[in-house]
């Protein structure tokens, strides 16, 4: 049978048995969404490779204690949610400067030119990931489940460990500060 037709359900069913090809269909199928999520919410390759692999392997060893098979996408992300948290929480070289830097650039540049007179696709996008990264943590973890993962509100609580009113508020405090940042209508 071809993996891309098993449901995760039977998936993880077999692989909390202890078959391996299972689990690694279950990587195959969720690391790029989790390395995505991960680069997006820690903004640097190294510290998300790292964290992803740090993920699955938590994952495996958690999955035998799984009961709510249907649940691992939420599950698999709160782990992911827990292991970025926990890199966040480490104390950092003092080379965030740099980050620091382009936040102040991209907060002096006159609202009008994101509008599309002057900058490029590239370049828009540049400055949507650089308006992302300079929402709290909360925020933008908020928006990456929600708009780049898909996940539903309930979901989204479930895998930050927080009542829906409180992801729907980060939510929409994070879009309307992204608004303010890259809406040349509302500057």
């Amino acid at each position: 049978m071809i993996f891309s037709e098993i449901e995760d359900r039977d998936l993880v069913l077999s692989a909390q048995q202890g078959d391996m090809q299972a689990y690694n269909a279950l990587v195959s199928r969720w690391e790029k969404r989790v390395y995505n999520y991960l680069l997006r919410s820690l903004s640097d390759r190294e510290d998300a490779l790292d964290v992803c692999q740090e993920t699955f392997l938590k994952a495996y060893r958690g999955l035998p204690r799984l009961a709510a098979v249907d649940r691992f996408p939420q599950w698999l992300f709160r782990i992911a949610h827990n292991e970025a948290a926990s890199l966040r929480r480490r104390p950092r070289p003092a080379s965030d400067s740099d980050n620091l830097e382009a936040v102040a650039e991209l907060a002096s540049l006159p609202r009008a030119r994101l509008g599309g007179f002057g900058y490029g696709g590239a370049e828009l996008g540049f400055l949507v990931e650089q308006a992302l990264n300079a929402l709290p943590a909360r925020q933008r973890e908020v928006v990456l489940l929600k708009v780049h993962q898909g996940f539903k509100f309930d979901e989204i609580a479930e895998i930050l460990d927080c009542p829906a009113s409180t992801v729907k508020s980060r939510l929409y405090a994070a879009l309307e500060s992204l608004r303010e940042v890259l809406d040349p209508v509302s500057a």
